[in-house]
């Protein structure tokens, strides 16, 4: 029995797959290991992965021959993660987006059609999806035809092509509606990474509409708490996939994060004012009642709690890396 793991290298993807390797199970992973972000940040999580039941494929989720060569009788789970992220980015790069979020969603599938013993296709989604919805908490019922940015547009279609794959063919689904994950081994191009490396650097932070905007940030260890337990917990009926939020039922400022930083650096932040862009909502809140039930799932990690663990991690991780 094993678990295929995309997107091994990138934040969430390396703390699931370090869980399911400390809970006994057999992971291989899959990563492109791109430079959207440092390199040497993925790389350094690999290493952290180096373990006699992990193996490591370097290929992209988009390339048929390299996914499609992977198939095997053992892999019982897949747990797909890799995507192209970055709301704003998603404005620069568009074709990266439909390349990862729409193809790669694609090609996993029909990988799964090679899985004879294949119990369960998880895979990432995003609270974007949401977008300009005013419905607050988020919940999987509402309306999500209404995407404020390309990355949101291609997880909402990578959504729909799941749900045509489990009425076609049957593959038993569950996409994550994942809610800002922070912590130790995040990713460099989210605010509260970008911010705690301003403020230790000296150097001015943008804050968008007063920093008024919120969000509901969830704790890695939370985050990576639902995965598995979603994925132990395949939808009884292959034919109707599941969507399901992940995150903390709380939401907050930007100016708490900021504040919370400040007091876990030891230094005040250089704030600079900036009207909010147009693909920024003003601000996300998840419901997670739907993914308690399924599998007992309940957020443990206060904002108050998470950032300073991670700012502990951070200040470890600045001193080892060369000088900027």
């Amino acid at each position: 029995m094993a678990v295929l793991v995309t997107g091994c290298a990138g934040f969430i993807g390396y703390h699931a797959a370090a869980a399911l390797l400390a809970r006994g199970e057999t992971v291989i992973g899959v990563d492109r290991v791109d430079d959207y972000y440092e390199i040497a940040l993925k790389e350094a999580r690999l290493a952290k992965l180096s373990h006699p039941r992990f193996r490591f494929v370097r290929a992209d989720v988009a390339d048929r021959e390299a996914i499609f060569g992977l198939a095997a009788p053992e892999i019982t789970e897949v747990l797909h993660l890799a995507a192209q992220a970055g709301v704003r980015h998603s404005l620069v790069d568009p074709y990266a987006y439909v390349t990862s979020n729409v193809m790669g969603q694609t090609v996993m599938l029909e990988f799964c059609r090679l899985l004879p013993r294949l119990r369960h296709f998880a895979y990432a989604s995003s609270s974007s999806v949401y977008g300009l919805n005013r419905s607050l908490p988020f919940r999987e019922t509402d309306r999500v035809d209404q995407p404020s940015s390309i990355y949101a547009a291609t997880k909402r279609s990578a959504e729909l092509i799941s749900h045509a794959y489990a009425h076609l063919y049957g593959i038993p689904q569950t996409g994550l509606r994942f809610f800002t994950v922070y912590g130790p081994w995040g990713r460099p191009d989210m605010a509260y990474f970008a911010f705690a490396r301003a403020i230790l650097r000296g150097e001015p932070i943008p804050v968008y509409d007063g920093g008024r905007l919120k969000r509901d940030f969830t704790y890695i260890d939370d985050i990576v708490a639902g995965v598995l337990g979603a994925l132990d917990h395949p939808p009884d009926s292959a034919a109707n996939p599941r969507l399901l939020n992940i995150g903390n039922h709380r939401s907050e400022s930007v100016n708490r994060l900021i504040s919370l930083l400040e007091q876990s650096l030891g230094r005040a932040a250089l704030r600079e004012p900036r009207d909010r862009p147009a693909a920024d909502v003003e601000e996300t809140w998840a419901d997670v009642s739907a993914i308690g039930a399924i599998s007992g799932f309940a957020p443990v990690t206060p904002l108050d709690i998470g950032i300073p663990r991670f700012a502990a991690w951070f200040r470890d991780y600045e001193a080892s890396r060369p000088p900027p």
